[in-house]
């Protein structure tokens, strides 16, 4: 399942258009920033961007992209390599013993939670695939890995699926198709998909991005 996971993920540069995508439209969707599924931070420190998926149930995938490579962060709060279900709360063996530190240090900082972790996956700029540590699994039980990189969604008819669910609306295909293949955002876009929201507010939000509007 884990060497699944990993071929899962598409290379660094690719992943962050990706969760530059759906972080596009969780803006177009939601208006409130605190219920968005997938997020995306820019200038989170200096040449280090942040994606961020947190489905509002305890569980999160954080994603740090930096000049040396990139490193994702997962917590599925019912995972029994979480360390609020050990006796001594710490994290997992082996979860981060590998990483190299240039990476691993991008986890400092009180908002990453570095300790709230069930998995660690990394890629350096040298390497050609996502590399995990050896961390021994329970029988019968997950680090939560496959159920999180799930909600990376590759394709237009993978989010709609998913919006429609999450924010109980239905956005149109072809306009999500679209902001897949990196058409430019567009207002007449935003309507189509989002009638009822701010369209002005919503393309300065989109600009921080740095996506072609």
């Amino acid at each position: 399942m884990e060497v699944n996971v990993l071929e899962r993920l598409p290379n660094p540069i690719i992943l962050k258009k990706l969760m530059k995508i759906q972080a596009s439209l969780n803006i177009i969707l939601c208006e409130d920033e605190w219920l968005r599924y997938h997020s995306f931070v820019q200038d989170w420190d200096e040449g280090v961007c942040m994606a961020k998926i947190d489905n509002g149930a305890g569980d999160h995938l954080i994603i740090l992209f930096s000049p040396e490579g990139s490193i994702i962060k997962g917590f599925d709060h019912e995972s029994e390599l979480s360390p609020y279900a050990q006796d001594e709360h710490k994290v997992w063996q082996g979860i981060y013993d590998d990483i190299p530190k240039e990476l691993l240090s991008l986890l400092e900082g009180d908002a990453i939670k570095k300790d709230d972790v069930t998995f660690c996956i990394w890629c350096e700029n040298s390497d050609t695939n996502w590399r995990k540590g050896k961390v021994e699994i329970p029988k019968g039980e997950s680090d939560g890995s496959d159920f999180l990189v799930g909600c990376i969604f590759h394709t237009p008819e993978e989010f709609v699926e998913f919006a429609k669910g999450y924010f109980e609306s239905s956005p149109t295909l072809d306009v999500v198709a679209k902001i897949y293949d990196d058409f430019p955002i567009t207002a007449e876009m935003i309507n189509i998909l989002n009638p009822d929201c701010d369209v002005k507010e919503v393309l300065q939000e989109l600009e921080l991005l740095r996506l072609r509007i």
